[in-house]
């Protein structure tokens, strides 16, 4: 089952298209999907790195073996955004193991993360 969550604009803008769109059920949003957007990226590390003003969710794809990846997506989130998106995950974990059982958290090795020198003091 995909349930989404959708998170409310910063701010609207008011368009003619707004207008025409009025005629339309309220409440619905109509969201396109490309196709390279459609084939997903895969990660198995995100990186979260926050400020005063935003959290910054960085997805990775470790390969077993390789010394060295690349961030594959990056998303860059309100606090507000950040913490609806924590709400809907929970909610969504929720469902699943309603519907599959409890997801196994697996001991994992620890990775190491070189993002540059390391400092000395």
């Amino acid at each position: 089952m995909n349930v989404w969550t959708r998170f409310p604009p910063l701010r609207k803008l008011n368009t003619m298209a707004d207008d025409k769109n009025t005629q339309k059920k309220k409440g619905q949003i109509n969201i396109e999907l490309d196709e390279a957007v459609a084939q997903g990226t895969y990660s198995n590390l995100a990186i979260i790195n926050h400020s005063v003003s935003e959290f910054v969710v960085d997805f990775v794809n470790i390969m077993p073996g390789t010394p060295k990846s690349k961030v594959k997506s990056r998303i860059i989130l309100t606090p507000q955004h950040a913490k609806r998106l924590t709400k809907a995950l929970a909610e969504n974990i929720k469902r699943f193991e309603s519907a599959h059982g409890e997801i196994k958290d697996y001991e994992k090795q620890p990775i190491p993360l070189n993002f540059g020198p390391t400092g000395q003091a």
